[in-house]
């Protein structure tokens, strides 16, 4: 008896391959009935939300039915197209196992309300989207005129500080001249002719080249002679400009002194701008502006040479 066992092994083994076979064939055939909602889908993967899974994954295949139920008793269905099946969709779906234990859809029905409602989903979705989207452009859109106000203001800010040390740069240069020319306690003024300048201007008019002439053909006549030009502006427009039109209007009377009146340099003082300081019109009308639009030239001789050649 004992070397039959050996076959009855062999037909122990042969018979449970053949049964697990054909409770896998019996498995791959019966009908999986699913209800839940899709989430998503991406070709023929459908992904469903179930109450027992959160994520079901169904095949779809060119014979995969898609139906819409209607009728009152829902006996009807409606044959659709594969592209009826949108996320939020509500469905009720017929699978079997294929080989390799995934679930592949046979039949997916649903009802048209159902549709409906993910229908309308779906175009919330995509306006929120749209709106969200718009969002993030008007967002991008703020966010770069806030940098471009920012850095304006940083130049802004620049220029200003660039401006303040100009105007104490021109403070500083009239507080100079102030302390050169404001005191004439150490000199007689011999002679003395005030030049008018229009708004802006700062070339010398011809109408007084006779007077400026005059005045250097008296002051040759002087023993250790000097002439101090000093100019002025109106303070119409910005405190550094007015500084310029002041310092350019005494050059130009200067000029005319050393070489139409041959002043030898040596006679001359450095011309003197005194920008907005010393204001002899009201600016508030035309007639005053015009007034603090000068040059004085004066003829100065110093007290002390003045008492040496007396006492001669």
């Amino acid at each position: 008896m004992a070397r039959y066992q050996p076959v009855r092994l062999a037909s122990v083994g042969i018979l449970s391959l053949i049964a697990v076979t054909c409770l896998s064939m019996s498995l791959a055939a019966q009908t999986v009935k699913i209800q839940g909602m899709i989430k998503a889908r991406s070709g023929t993967t459908l992904i469903l939300q179930t109450s027992d899974s959160p994520k079901l994954i169904v095949l779809l295949t060119d014979k995969t039915q898609v139906g819409q139920i209607q009728g009152v008793l829902k006996a009807r269905r409606k044959e659709m197209s594969m592209a009826a099946l949108i996320p939020g969709l509500e469905v009720q779906v017929d699978a079997t196992y294929d080989d390799q234990n995934q679930l592949v859809a046979k039949l997916v029905k649903f009802q048209g309300n159902d549709l409906e409602r993910a229908q309308s989903i779906q175009a919330g979705l995509h306006e929120t989207h749209v709106q969200a989207e718009k969002n993030r452009e008007e967002l991008e859109k703020q966010n770069a005129e806030l940098k471009a106000q920012t850095e304006s203001l940083k130049l802004q800010q620049e220029q200003l500080t660039a401006q303040q040390q100009k105007i104490a740069a021109n403070k500083a240069a009239i507080d100079a001249a102030i302390a050169r020319f404001g005191q004439l306690d150490d000199y007689y003024i011999l002679d003395e002719l005030t030049v008018y300048f229009g708004n802006g201007e700062v070339k010398l008019d011809p109408q007084y080249s006779p007077q400026l002439l005059k005045l250097a053909e008296k002051a040759k006549t002087i023993e250790a002679y000097n002439i101090q030009v000093v100019g002025y502006a109106s303070s119409v427009g910005s405190v550094a400009l007015n500084q310029e039109l002041s310092e350019d209007r005494a050059d130009s009377v200067s000029n005319f002194l050393v070489q139409q009146g041959h002043i030898p340099l040596t006679n001359v003082l450095a011309p003197g701008a005194m920008g907005e300081s010393r204001q002899v019109g009201e600016d508030k009308t035309a007639e005053g502006q015009a007034k603090n639009r000068r040059v004085v030239v004066r003829v100065l001789q110093n007290k002390e040479i003045a008492g040496l050649q007396s006492s001669r």
